[in-house]
């Protein structure tokens, strides 16, 4: 593990994490993606050293879904192990089968959902749960039970903090009355959610920020330094399947910050 890490603490949850994130979308996922380039997906043994080596590294944040197809497995199976040194955070409303992306909002859907990552992650209880919103945020909000069945497992000590992963400021704007954190898109070429990243700091609700390289289209170092230096951000999930490229994003991220260590 690296010396030095900054550590920021996730609004009012009590979760602790660094400023950069591992991502796990490409070690579960390679169709009806927005990167600009293919990739194979990677066996078991290549998965466990690359999800190892992210842990040893000292990034504590991963970040996973049941969207990302295999990845939720592949977590459970390469680091389930280690489920006591690592915050992590799912989602819900969205699963990949058969090469398609599934919505399912339904009370039912949702607690077969939540069940399904605790089994797949090997784990008793999963740090964070996004609502994964298939874009009209208001309707999944105001419309379905999602929020109340992720308060209820909340309240349970299944899920330790909650929120939206959203698509729409609108959204954003509304899961503050109810979210622990929220996971906004926000970059050099997006910075729609300023307010929003505002308004949560004064309301002590954490923001993760997706995206923060726009699937790969920008600058990896102006990027980050971009993203981490709104002081609103908590932390930034970037994925892949290299290594190296993500020490090199991991140095640039904790040296642009200078939070407690």
């Amino acid at each position: 593990m690296e010396p030095g890490i900054p550590i920021r603490s996730i609004g009012r949850s009590g979760l602790r994490v660094p400023p950069l994130g591992f991502g796990a979308f490409k070690i579960g996922r390679n169709q009806g993606v927005k990167y600009p380039k293919p990739y194979d997906l990677p066996d078991e043994v290549a998965v466990g050293h690359l999800l190892n080596s992210v842990l040893d590294l000292g990034c504590t944040m991963i970040d996973t879904a049941p969207a990302y197809g295999l990845s939720e497995v592949r977590i459970g199976n390469a680091i389930g192990h280690r489920r006591n040194e690592f915050v992590l955070s799912t989602k819900v409303g969205e699963t990949f089968t058969d090469g398609k992306s599934v919505y399912d909002f339904s009370s039912a859907g949702v607690t077969a959902s939540l069940e399904r990552s605790l089994k797949n992650l090997r784990t008793d209880v999963l740090d964070i749960v996004f609502i994964h919103s298939h874009g009209d945020d208001r309707q999944i909000l105001e419309n379905t039970d999602t929020v109340s069945i992720l308060l209820n497992f909340r309240s349970r000590g299944l899920i330790r903090a909650i929120g939206l992963s959203g698509k729409t400021v609108e959204g954003a704007r509304l899961a503050l009355e109810w979210a622990d954190l929220l996971m906004v898109e926000y970059h050099l070429q997006n910075k729609s959610h300023d307010q929003v990243i505002a308004h949560a700091s004064e309301k002590n609700v954490g923001i993760f920020v997706k995206k923060g390289l726009a699937s790969g289209k920008l600058d990896p170092r102006e990027s980050i330094q971009f993203v981490l230096g709104n002081p609103g951000v908590s932390s930034l999930i970037v994925g892949g399947l290299n290594f190296d490229h993500f020490h090199e994003n991991w140095l640039t991220a904790i040296n642009c910050r200078d939070d407690e260590v």
